[in-house]
């Protein structure tokens, strides 16, 4: 099923979907009329909160016009520059915006017999700009937009919800007399959508919208076809597509999420609706991060308890059998193109395949010691790939990359490993999240099973092996020095230790001669100790093998930071402070 139609299926299924031609947009304000035009008093505010907090109250109105550059009207509503020729900025083309409002309604409303509609063309005659003060209407009304009603009817509708206002706006709205194509979505005759609406929402995108089908240059044409021709798509299946997506992309939907600059999607389609919003539910609590509370609902009870048996590696077959069959899921990751809107990814498959990819990854991404705040979200992961950890650092197309391989089961993008391989040798943090992300890398992609969840004192791979000694190096300075040292040689090191051990590790076992002889005198026992832990390490190395090569792989590089984390964390665990068994850097 192609994206389009399935938002189609999906925009058929909401219980609460707007009709053709209309959306729900922010509406700040209500201007009552009496029946001749004048206002019944001052605006009613509209939106919601306390103080500077207060937010326009969603409603259903008549679709917004597409506003790029030319001066176009909305139908019964808009904000105040148009409907009052009032703006709180400069206001250049305010006067232009507002006739414009006017002369459009004018036209519009022209031979109406309407009670409210002949009230608002009252209105618009009458009303002059400089009535906005002398009537002191308040100063927060500027820009925002605003609705009309008649006084008596004012706690029932507004104006553009009577009978006569609908009727009109559907005879507007349709175009007039166009000829019926073949629409590509559901395959029946109907008028074609010339400029699609906007999609709104998108992270990093124009506040106006952007479209996912767009010809606006003569280059994307063909055969003489102009705009929405070149792609047939009738209007009716654009307005449900593009009313989903932006229902969808609404801050607090449960539809949602952020993945690097890919604002993400989802939606489940199944005849059952309870076990759609279940696996919807799954799916967000995936990938977000958030654990659903149990007494937020009989619902919310059974996702925490799905997630945390498929985090604990149990298939979702076992855990929901009822999800793992008949619920075809889809994944949709956008981000912004100039005034487009760009697919970083699409997947479509059953609820139980993607369940099970995700307990895959989970499997994967597991390391010992585990992060300090229990598993992270992916965008979690994500910000160890940026520079000063910063979301708008993420590499560009990582993100997108990254979800698909997770969400199909496919090797991971190996820009991964680069990208964070990198990231150590700049700034030297080795971390559970870094070092989870190159083990998945290792396993997936490389099929490097030797990568462990926990130390491995059976491991004989050279990348391995090294880490833990350039570990066990630091550890036998921090002994001879304290704790508190102002830089080891993971901090002067680390980068060249991992890429070119030849340089480095012959500078650190002179080193470490010193810092032996000042732990013997301290403890002689720990100093058998520590130089029984290298000779144990240097024994599995291979005898014919040069033990410290001129370069490591990247693969092997990877491995170095394993072991390191691995053997790093385990001299900590020793310790009887299990409140903090590693540092900061191996949190």
């Amino acid at each position: 099923m192609s994206i389009l139609a399935s938002l189609l299926r999906a925009y058929e299924r909401m219980p609460d979907a707007p009709a053709p031609g209309y959306s729900v947009e922010k509406i700040g304000w209500v201007i009552s009329l009496n029946d001749d035009g004048t206002p019944a008093g001052k605006p009613i505010d509209l939106r919601t909160g306390d103080g500077k907090k207060r937010r326009p109250r969603p409603i259903l109105v008549p679709q917004p016009v597409t506003r790029t550059v030319a001066i176009a009207p909305n139908f019964l509503w808009d904000k105040t520059a148009y409907a009052l020729g009032i703006t709180a900025g400069e206001g250049k083309r305010t006067v232009a915006e507002h006739a414009e409002f006017v002369a459009h309604h004018e036209d519009v409303l022209e031979g109406t017999s309407d009670h409210g509609l002949l009230a608002l063309l009252r209105f618009v005659a009458w009303w002059e700009p400089a009535g906005f003060v002398e009537r002191s209407w308040p100063e927060e009304m500027k820009d925002q937009n605003v609705v009309f009603a008649l006084e008596s009817e004012r706690h029932a509708r507004f104006i553009h919800d009577r009978e006569a206002a609908k009727a009109l706006w559907a005879d507007l709205s349709t175009g007039g007399d166009r000829t019926a194509t073949t629409c590509l979505v559901t395959g029946e005759a109907a008028t074609v959508a010339r400029l699609h609406p906007p999609i709104k929402g998108v992270w990093g995108g124009q506040s106006s919208g952007g479209r996912m089908v767009s010809f606006n240059l003569d280059a994307f044409e063909s055969y003489g076809h102009e705009q929405g021709e070149n792609a047939p798509v009738s209007d009716y299946a654009a307005f449900a597509y593009t009313t989903v997506l932006n229902r969808y992309l609404q801050p607090d939907s449960r539809h949602r999420i952020q993945i690097g600059d890919a604002s993400t999607v989802f939606w489940a389609d199944a005849s059952d609706t309870e076990n759609a919003r279940i696996a919807e539910s799954a799916f967000g609590a995936f990938f977000s991060g958030d654990e659903p509370a149990v007494d937020e609902g009989l619902e919310a009870g059974k996702v925490g308890a799905l997630l945390r048996r498929v985090r604990d590696g149990e298939a979702i077959s076992d855990v929901a059998p009822e999800l793992a069959d008949g619920i075809r899921f889809h994944v949709l990751g956008l981000a912004p193109n100039a005034a487009r809107i760009s697919i970083r990814f699409y997947v479509e498959d059953d609820f139980g395949v993607i369940a099970e990819n995700y307990r895959r990854f989970v499997e994967e991404m597991t390391v010992e010691p585990p992060p300090r705040d229990g598993r992270p979200p992916l965008w979690r992961y994500l910000l160890e790939t940026a520079v000063l950890g910063k979301r708008e650092n993420v590499p560009r197309n990582l993100a997108g990359e990254w979800m698909r391989a997770i969400l199909t089961g496919t090797p991971y993008p190996l820009t991964l490993l680069s990208t964070v391989l990198m990231r150590i040798r700049a700034d030297g943090h080795v971390n559970a999240l870094r070092v989870a992300i190159l083990k998945a890398v290792l396993i997936r992609n490389l099929s490097r099973r030797e990568a462990s969840v926990a130390l491995d004192k059976t491991c004989t791979d050279r990348g391995y092996l090294l880490g833990r000694l350039f570990a066990t190096y630091e550890h036998v300075q921090r002994a001879a020095l304290g704790p508190k040292v102002n830089a080891t040689v993971k901090d002067k090191f680390y980068g060249a230790a991992s890429a070119q051990p030849q340089k480095v590790f012959g500078l650190l076992d002179s080193g470490a001669a010193n810092h032996f002889a000042k732990v013997g005198k301290e403890s002689v026992g720990r100093k058998i100790a520590l130089e029984k832990q290298l000779g144990e390490i240097m024994d599995l190395m291979e005898p014919s093998a040069q033990p410290f090569p001129a370069h490591l792989s990247g693969a092997e590089q990877a491995m170095f930071a394993l072991g390191y984390h691995h053997q790093y964390s385990d001299f900590f665990k020793k310790k009887d402070a299990p409140e903090s068994p590693v540092d900061a850097d191996a949190a």
